[in-house]
């Protein structure tokens, strides 16, 4: 059904599939589940483009350019979603926006599960899901409030958390997976007094990913190593990929039957890494849905680690033939459910690779784009989503807006300058936008640091600075402005302002 509709004084021509009029709500429009085309009207305008996941690219790109997604067929299925990618046309996950020439910003953004998407052109902004049940917030005017009332909106509707981290360290960017339990004891004790409230323990303690037992460079255990950190005074934190599973590893040749199949019958391959692809769990199976509580509560009540960090979650969310018949975006939050129940509400978890809309409620925070890197930009790759700082920056600064939802984690800041090839600038604008984000990590080992870098940490981990938004990439912290587009955009496109 064809209609006419006023938002801040503009007229759109919209197209409902649904049988309800579109309601008028706090700072916008509700229009009834289904699918929704828009005429806009706004011409070559820009495009906000917002990410599957976590590692999705998420950010604002002119229509007449090409539009931003993961070009490797291979890295999409980690980093994104396969079933709606479109190289022809601009598309976007769970929300959307146009910004015209005079500024003003219109918003279409999903309140409702199912894989939502939207795809945009010079004339159309359209938005569906897979199984048509998500109602759509509709706003039209400045680019902080429509945002912030779909936020409010979310909120409402799904769920939000208001938990927050603290001072996080975390294992992953000084040794990757090669952690013994020797020298995360030295790191321990060495944290002793220092500004952090949380020791994460990273991938490489375990058996292998999907076999949840500590292994052999862990001889004491996981609950003695969670007792060392909370006898230090801070929050024992742990890795865990919860809903995947490697080929080799036991409980795939065990427990076959707990794996997501597709239509043939074959494992699901859920995306890449360690050298191979991994596979899912079914959550919709009662047999997975018991052992995903029985690792969470050994992991969380019997060896006491209170904050997970629950990565290459969207494993959880990919396309199958799962045994109920619930869309996949509501099998994943079945999954993140138990996950809560078992932790307990104290508990802190924080999403990586996690799909938004389902998320909420449920995590505490979100890693808002690729796992940082002590380099900066890397020649042999223009993937926006590999591990890279100005990935990673990127990324964040177009989620700001989920802040109010819960925690967006921006990843890792460095002090240290061994093995860092980033430049003070490339620090800084890590270091400020954490401080932006509110959530403060930081892997470098006290050992490996000097002692004016060990000062500048400290220093910097105990301050917290007031925060004012300038603009979209515009910032100042404690009246010192921070401009953060020469890190969005290369000095060429900035002739041609964004915002």
């Amino acid at each position: 059904m064809a209609q006419v509709v006023d938002l801040a004084g503009r007229t759109f021509a919209v197209e409902l599939t649904g049988d309800a009029p579109p309601r008028p709500v706090d700072g916008g429009l509700l229009l009834p589940p289904g699918r929704v085309a828009l005429l806009h009207s706004l011409g070559d305008a820009l495009f906000y483009r917002h990410g599957h996941n976590s590692w999705s690219p998420c950010g604002w790109t002119r229509l007449s350019a090409a539009p931003l997604r993961i070009e490797s067929d291979e890295r999409r299925v980690t980093a994104d979603d396969t079933v709606w990618d479109d190289p022809a046309r601009h598309h976007s996950s769970a929300v959307a926006a146009l910004q015209g020439a005079d500024g003003q910003v219109l918003l279409l953004g999903a309140l409702g599960l199912d894989i939502p998407r939207l795809t945009a052109d010079r004339d159309a902004l359209a938005g569906w899901s897979e199984r048509g049940d998500a109602p759509w917030f509709l706003a039209y005017g400045d680019e902080e409030e429509v945002f912030a009332a779909y936020a409010r909106h979310l909120a409402t509707r799904i769920g939000h958390s208001r938990k927050r981290a603290g001072n996080v360290w975390c294992s992953w960017y000084a040794y990757y997976e090669n952690i013994t339990e020797e020298q995360l004891t030295k790191d321990i004790t060495a944290l002793r007094g220092l500004p952090f409230d949380v020791v994460q323990v990273d991938d490489g303690w375990e058996r292998t990913v999907g076999d949840w037992q500590p292994n052999d460079k862990f001889p004491s255990g996981m609950r003695a190593l969670a007792d060392r950190i909370t006898d230090a005074g801070l929050r024992p934190g742990l890795w865990i990929a919860p809903f995947i599973v490697l080929p080799d590893s036991d409980t795939a040749r065990d427990r076959p039957e707990l794996l997501l199949r597709d239509g043939r019958g074959e494992p699901v391959v859920a995306g890449h890494n360690w050298g191979t692809g991994y596979w899912a769990l079914d959550l919709t199976l009662p047999a997975a849905q018991d052992h995903l509580r029985e690792t969470i509560h050994r992991v969380s009540r019997e060896w006491g680690f209170t904050y997970l960090k629950l990565d290459f979650i969207n494993g959880g969310a990919v396309p199958g033939a799962r045994s109920a018949d619930l869309g996949r975006e509501e099998a994943y939050r079945l999954g993140l459910r138990i996950i809560r129940e078992e932790a307990g509400a104290d508990a802190y978890l924080l999403g990586s690779g996690a799909p938004l809309l389902p998320s909420l409620g449920l995590i505490d925070g979100i890693r808002s784009g690729p796992d940082v890197a002590p380099l900066w930009e890397h020649y042999a790759t223009q993937d926006p989503s590999d591990a890279l700082a100005r990935n990673a920056v990127v990324n964040a600064l177009h989620r700001l807006w989920q802040t109010p939802l819960l925690e967006v984690d921006p990843d890792v800041v460095y002090f240290r300058s061994r093995l860092n090839l980033l430049t003070d600038q490339q620090q800084s604008w890590l270091r400020d936008l954490a401080d932006i984000c509110g959530f403060r990590a930081v892997s470098d080992p006290p050992g490996w640091l000097h002692p004016d870098e060990l000062q500048a940490m400290t220093q910097y981990l105990a301050h917290h600075p007031e925060i004012r938004r300038l603009g979209r990439y515009r910032f100042a912290l404690d009246g010192r402005e921070v401009d953060f587009t020469p890190a969005v955009m290369p000095e060429s496109e900035q002739r041609y302002p964004i915002a």
